[in-house]
């Protein structure tokens, strides 16, 4: 029985874009696989965590092989994170199969909470080293969605003071 959400479902922002095109568009998949799983009908679950559980495998797999392609320093620590998620995701999915709906809501709400430090750190860090070996300088995003500081209540840092 699907029960009552305390918060909304994971959405796509501009927020979540670092400047690597491929990573950016495997990012936005993410999101809408973690969300469409937070807003899922238990009928709906099973299908959507075999959609993520694919979605996770090629994704992170992806990241790795760019990591260990290009010697990326810190390739060990993330390629453990990804492992991770993916026992996880793997164990969820066996208890899912058993009618565990509830904590395969869970592990969305997890997916959701734990993707935005990872790809603030561990991804964008990734991202950067990426741009810089294949196009020869650090990415530009431009974000449509995010409101000027002053909007948000804070104050706007000094470099960008006149």
């Amino acid at each position: 029985m699907q029960t009552e959400r305390d918060s909304d479902p994971m959405v796509w922002s501009d927020a979540f874009v670092l400047g690597f095109g491929p990573m950016d568009e495997v990012h936005e998949e993410f999101v809408d696989l973690v969300g469409a799983m937070q807003k899922a009908r238990d009928e709906e679950l099973a299908a959507l965590l075999e959609a993520f559980a694919e979605h996770a495998q090629a994704h992170f797999d992806a990241e790795n092989a760019w990591m260990v392609e290009t010697d990326f320093p810190a390739r060990q620590c993330h390629i453990d994170e990804h492992a991770a998620v993916m026992r996880s995701v793997h164990q969820v999915r066996e208890r899912l199969r058993a009618g565990d709906y509830a904590l395969a809501r869970r592990l969305a709400d997890e997916l959701a909470s734990w993707f935005p430090g990872h790809a603030d750190y561990l991804d964008s860090a990734l991202a950067h080293w990426m741009c810089k070996r294949r196009l020869g300088g650090k990415p530009v995003v431009l974000r449509r969605d995010l409101k000027p500081a002053a909007l948000r209540g804070e104050e706007m840092p000094a470099a960008l003071r006149a």
